[in-house]
């Protein structure tokens, strides 16, 4: 066998260990450390930021779902509602409608949901806020801003059996400010709210 036969098979055999040292450690220890440290020390937000209620997932506090009668596309009138979602609040297909802000299209969906949210809440059109119409740009936003919550106290309060005053005290208390104090709006997790909401109608 020539020197350069030697030479090239030498090198192949230590490329071929190089590559199974790094395939162990990048792809096996290292996955394994970092999901460690994760499950120890960040538990809840490495698995999703779950929201449990009585021991069963019934959501995340990142992401988004409708609040619908079962089996159907319309809104259950008990329950909060969130921001319209192209996506169905899918997290595997995320993103906006990508219309722009002058598309026909756009702005038709637009006037035809305000004109749905003020009749379903019972509010003139002009109270309607903006993100009650129009979906966030991940599609899956969970929250929405207080004058959205705020238009939507008196019909939850009617349908679920409670005062407009307990709805009004339960948004509040659900309502988390701007992030590090200046960014951002205060804005109302709808889940954590829906979820206080059945907890205070069962009592």
């Amino acid at each position: 066998m020539n020197n350069s036969v030697t030479s090239t098979l030498r090198l192949a055999w230590a490329s071929l260990r190089v590559l199974l040292v790094l395939t162990v450690v990048c792809g096996v220890l290292y996955p394994l450390v970092v999901t460690g440290i994760a499950q120890a020390a960040f538990r809840d937000k490495a698995n999703g930021s779950e929201v449990k209620v009585d021991g069963k997932v019934v959501g995340s506090e990142l992401i988004g779902q409708n609040w619908n009668f079962k089996g159907t596309d319309k809104p259950d009138p008990k329950w909060f509602q969130g921001r319209p979602s192209n996506s169905s609040y899918d997290p595997l297909s995320t993103g906006s409608s990508q219309l722009g802000a002058s598309d026909p299209t756009l702005v038709k969906n637009v006037k035809a949901a305000k004109k749905q949210v003020a009749e379903f809440n019972g509010v003139p059109q002009s109270e309607v806020p903006k993100d009650a119409v129009t979906g966030s740009a991940s599609a899956i936003d969970p929250g929405i801003s207080v004058d959205y919550a705020e238009i939507q106290v008196k019909r939850v309060a009617q349908h679920s059996g409670l005062s407009v005053a307990q709805v009004e005290k339960l948004v509040k208390a659900n309502t988390a400010g701007r992030t590090a104090g200046f960014l951002g709006e205060p804005s109302v997790n709808v889940l954590k709210l829906n979820i206080a909401i059945k907890e205070l109608a069962k009592k």
